[in-house]
């Protein structure tokens, strides 16, 4: 298939088709926020003696954090409440964004009960923090979730395991590039959200954890 192409000979990312499009709708599927964060709490307990074993405190936050508001995300759009799993209506994001907000809190409750460890708290601490601003935000401007999301993600897995990762970052452009192909988000919100993860979400994260461990 031809594609189109600009005066300078480059292909505007709205008018990428073919096998790049196909590209960029899976890196989109892979790494949206949910299972991002999923992979984020799941080796969230690794600061601390314990594990793997405690890897499973972070599955029951991911419950609460990912599972519970993907499921509901999930009923709305079979309802039609809700336009896409995406959430692509940013007027419809502001109240799944307090509805993920609650989930988060009940999570964090349960886990104090349980005696989880600090560590989990400390990232569903911080991932509260970047879901009240995202809320926020969300109900006047469309801020990337899936940059925010993984650039907070890599950011925090480097800081955790060392330079050995830095290889992680080529993922934030690509999964930018696809949300640009995809017509998801403007340069400007792609970037927006993947400063405000990797700085913001995984500052706080840093700053948590020097504070609670």
């Amino acid at each position: 298939m031809t594609e189109q192409k600009t005066e300078a000979g480059h292909t505007p990312p709205q008018l990428v088709t073919g096998p790049w499009r196909t590209l960029a709708r899976v890196l989109t599927e892979v790494f949206q926020p949910p299972a991002v964060v999923l992979i984020l709490l799941l080796i969230s307990p690794a600061i601390e003696p314990g594990f793997p074993g405690t890897m499973w405190f972070g599955l029951l936050g991911a419950f609460f954090v990912c599972v519970l508001p993907l499921a509901y995300v999930l009923v709305m759009v079979k309802l039609g409440r809700i336009t896409d799993h995406h959430v692509s209506d940013r007027r419809q994001r502001p109240a799944l964004l307090l509805m993920a907000l609650i989930s988060v809190v009940l999570g964090l409750f349960v886990l104090q009960l349980l005696g989880g460890p600090v560590s989990v708290s400390v990232m569903i601490i911080a991932l509260i923090g970047g879901i009240a601003v995202l809320a926020v935000v969300s109900a006047f401007w469309k801020m990337s979730g899936h940059a925010s999301a993984l650039a907070a993600a890599v950011v925090i897995a480097i800081l955790m395991f060392g330079p050995a990762w830095l290889p992680l970052l080529v993922l934030v452009p690509a999964v930018g590039w696809s949300r640009l192909v995809l017509r998801a988000h403007t340069l400007g919100q792609v970037i927006a959200g993947s400063l405000f993860g990797g700085i913001v979400i995984a500052g706080l994260w840093w700053l948590l954890r020097e504070l609670m461990l």
